[in-house]
C-alpha cells in the first residue's frame, strides 16, 4: 500500500466511525490520518478535502476553512472547497455562512463539473447532494 492508500483508508476509516457515532475510535485516528497526510508533501484537492474534513469531524473548523482557502489557492473555485466550508459552517452552526457558500457553490458549479476533475467523480455523491441542498435552500448563483 503506498503512503497515499495508506492515508485515505485511515481517512475512510474515520468518516465511517463518525457516521456511526463511534468518537474514540475517531480520536485515536485522526492524529495517525493528519500525519500521514502532512507526510505526503504537496496535497492536491482530494487529499486537502479529506484533511479539511478530518478537522471538521475534530471541531477544527479554522483549520479546515484553512484547507479550502489553499484549495481555492490552486483552483479557484473548486467545488470541494465549497463542500468544506459547507461543512465547516454546518460544524458551526452558522447558517448564514452556509447560504452564503451556497451561493458561491452555484455560482461556479457549471463551470468546474464541466472540467471533470478526478476528485469531482471521486466525490460524485457528496457534490451531488450538496447541490441538491444548495438548490432546496433557495440559494442562486452569482
Amino acid at each position: 500500500m503506498t503512503p497515499r492508500q495508506q492515508a485515505d483508508r485511515l481517512f475512510d476509516m474515520i468518516m465511517a466511525a463518525a457516521e456511526a457515532g463511534d468518537t474514540g475510535r475517531v480520536a485515536f485516528h485522526t492524529d495517525m490520518a493528519i500525519q500521514a497526510y502532512s507526510m505526503l508533501g504537496d496535497l492536491d484537492g482530494d487529499a486537502r478535502y479529506h484533511v479539511g474534513l478530518i478537522h471538521v469531524v475534530r471541531g477544527e473548523t479554522d483549520e479546515a476553512l484553512a484547507e479550502a482557502d489553499a484549495m481555492d489557492a490552486t483552483v479557484p473555485g473548486h467545488l470541494l472547497a465549497h463542500l468544506l466550508r459547507g461543512a465547516a459552517a454546518r460544524a458551526s452552526g452558522d447558517a448564514a455562512s452556509l447560504q452564503d457558500i451556497y451561493r458561491e457553490f452555484l455560482g461556479d458549479y457549471e463551470r468546474e463539473i464541466a472540467i471533470a476533475r478526478p476528485e469531482y467523480e471521486m466525490h460524485q455523491n457528496s457534490i451531488e447532494s450538496f447541490l441538491t441542498e444548495a438548490r432546496s435552500a433557495g440559494a442562486s448563483g452569482n
